[in-house]
């Protein structure tokens, strides 16, 4: 799934050690755009943090995986982030990804070369 918000917080870098060695994790709070904007916390672990992208008002495209665990018989939800990019640099991407040609309005100026 992918998400494209401004990033409106960085919560404080937890880390710690378990049975696998050394870990790291980054909650950030996203806001989506519309006319009821939503608040989504993200976490992204180990070597995907990189700090120079978590910019307080940047708008990031994130791509992520959602997953519920049971403990206790209560339900526990994760949103976790395996790619972050500008989102500049995600729409910029997009044609490439899905091999289709996108046009920006007005590069449809010139109709006289469509087959219809």
């Amino acid at each position: 799934m992918q998400l494209t918000a401004k990033l409106i917080q960085v919560l404080p870098l937890q880390t710690g050690t378990g049975k696998n060695g050394q870990w790291k994790k980054q909650d950030i709070i996203m806001e989506t755009e519309g006319q009821f904007p939503k608040k989504v916390c993200i976490s992204i672990w180990g070597d995907k943090i990189n700090e120079s992208q978590l910019q307080i008002g940047s708008q990031l495209a994130i791509s992520f995986d959602v997953e519920s665990r049971e403990y206790n018989g209560k339900w526990y939800t994760d949103v976790k982030a395996w790619k972050i990019e500008a989102a500049s640099a995600a729409k910029n991407t997009t044609a490439a990804v899905d091999g289709q040609e996108y046009f920006d309005e007005g590069q449809m100026e010139n109709k006289e070369d469509l087959p219809f």
